[in-house]
């Protein structure tokens, strides 16, 4: 059996048909559907694009993973004004024996609900954001954010509620606003590899007096906060602290944040790495820095902070989503304050024991994300979604409950 998977991250294709991302989701994290299922097909935007950029890691494999490419668009508008062809190739990239997993919440995962329904086809989600922390004041400068935070978490619930299984990225943060009364799962969609983690902690540095402090995460939305970060950087060296930061990621903000730091006047204390290839140039980064901070607005289960937490950084975090399912009380802040983000920065930068306890903290927690630790209960859900869905075959098409039925079905 197959799966259809959708995705809202954007992916580019060379003239060849290769598929390539700039993100974490390359070839090898669609492997643990395949230990369940026999190909995987995966929706999304896909951008044609005439060649491949230095660094971009293949997302498919041509064979057992390929894409079913959504006409591509960026934000709520060019969808509006695409919206009838996005639906249409998300309904045909479904094939009649396919499982269906839809990520949530999503634009094309509503696309793609009218057909389930009509169908009576089980309805199998990912839960592995908060559509209403991302529309949280300060979190998105949309006009219609208002709005959307009434309406998206009203459709996720919904979809939820009526959903045959969910997967959840939190242990349990997105499963009391989210929940679903069928069957509930919590497992995280991030795996750290073993070589990602470090052999142990970092040691105390008493005497340290200059400080670096990174970012990791999109410059496309605000609700990774940071532009809070850069203000809270700037209260924190007004009061002594000789602290840069270093944000790794790209997008629409990042003019208006560099504008930000150079009207603070601290303009050569704020480095914008840009976008980095997932993977070792992102660890290099991780490791020539001293504290991790991602102050978001909104977050499921943030995979930066788990990789930072890998490299045994210490790192706050605000209170929103599953942050507080990694760092204790102590190490974070309300999401959007950066007068207690900067109080938190000057609080444990100048205690060198407290670093030193963070960092083994965190490596601890990091090793409980080893991929091997979640293969069993991601396994299981999705053994329980191929034979769900192979009952329902049985009865809504017999004559797909066999590989060869299927393989003589044109629909498929």
């Amino acid at each position: 059996m197959n799966v259809v998977v959708t995705s809202e991250h954007r992916f580019q294709q060379t003239p060849d048909g290769a598929v390539w991302t700039q993100t974490q989701l390359a070839r090898r994290s669609w492997d643990p559907y395949l230990q369940v299922f026999d190909r995987v097909r995966v929706m999304a935007r896909v951008q044609p694009v005439e060649r491949q950029t230095e660094g971009w890691i293949r997302a498919d494999d041509g064979d057992r993973v390929a894409f079913a490419p959504i006409p591509y668009y960026v934000g709520p508008w060019q969808y509006l004004l695409k919206r009838g062809a996005v639906r249409r190739a998300a309904r045909n990239a479904i094939g009649a024996g396919d499982a269906v997993i839809l990520k949530v919440p999503s634009t094309l995962a509503q696309a793609v609900i009218p057909k389930l329904r009509s169908e009576g086809r089980p309805l199998f989600v990912e839960v592995v954001g908060d559509p209403y922390d991302v529309f949280a004041p300060g979190a998105s400068k949309h006009p219609l954010a208002p709005f959307f935070r009434w309406m998206f978490p009203r459709q996720l619930r919904q979809v939820c509620r009526e959903a045959t299984g969910a997967a959840y990225v939190t242990r349990a943060a997105l499963q009391r606003r989210y929940p679903c009364p069928q069957r509930e799962t919590g497992v995280s969609d991030v795996e750290i590899p073993d070589e990602a983690l470090v052999p142990q902690g970092r040691p105390a540095k008493p005497g340290q007096q200059r400080f670096s402090a990174m970012f990791l995460g999109t410059l496309a939305q605000l609700y990774k906060a940071p532009d809070v970060l850069i203000d809270a950087i700037n209260l924190a060296r007004k009061a002594g602290v000789e602290i840069d930061l270093v944000l790794v990621g790209d997008g629409q903000f990042r003019p208006q944040l560099l504008a930000q730091a150079e009207r603070l006047g601290i303009a050569d204390h704020v480095h914008f790495r840009g976008q980095l290839v997932a993977g070792g140039a992102v660890r290099e980064e991780l490791d020539r820095a001293d504290l991790f901070i991602l102050p978001s607005h909104q977050e499921g289960l943030p995979r930066a902070m788990v990789e930072a937490m890998a490299r045994g950084l210490p790192c706050i975090g605000s209170t929103v989503g599953g942050i507080p399912e990694l760092l204790p009380p102590e190490d974070m802040v309300p999401p959007g304050d950066a007068h207690a983000l900067a109080a938190k920065i000057r609080e444990v930068v100048s205690d060198p024991n407290r670093l030193a306890a963070m960092s083994a903290r965190n490596l601890e927690t990091a090793r409980t994300y080893a991929a091997e630790r979640l293969a069993g209960i991601r396994r299981e859900f999705f053994e329980m979604v191929r034979a769900k869905t192979e009952s329902w075959l049985a009865k809504a098409h017999p004559h797909l409950a066999s590989a060869k039925g299927a393989a003589q079905c044109p629909a498929c």
